[in-house]
């Protein structure tokens, strides 16, 4: 195999790597649980690090949003994008019961990622 080639080989691997990009869908709210946020992200962890350290501005920090309580995991990052929008959609009280669905008591989920 040529040095062109290998080069070739690699690009297309990191194309075909970022098409085809896990995605999240996560919300989260304030210390009592009475503002949230919906937002989609290719890597879940570092995100929620950077709302919770403030790392961000924007929503988030001006409201003290920093507890992860419901997340979803998509194998591709477009189906995430449209997920998030049909959630932002919803009602409030949608957008609740989906957190209760899985998470009754509003438990901070960063530490079990």
């Amino acid at each position: 195999m040529t040095a062109k080639t290998a080069k070739i080989l690699v690009i297309a691997s990191e194309a075909w790597q970022s098409m085809n990009k896990q995605g999240y869908i996560y919300m989260m709210t304030n210390k009592t649980n009475t503002v949230l946020y919906t937002g989609v992200t290719s890597d879940l962890i570092k995100r929620i690090y950077e709302h919770k350290e403030k790392l961000v501005k924007g929503f988030t920090t001006k409201y003290n949003v920093s507890k992860l309580v419901y997340y979803e995991v998509c194998d591709d990052i477009k189906v995430a994008i449209a997920r998030e929008k049909q959630i932002k959609a919803g009602s409030r009280k949608k957008k609740i019961d989906l957190i209760v669905s899985r998470n009754e008591g509003f438990r901070d989920l960063y530490d079990e990622l």
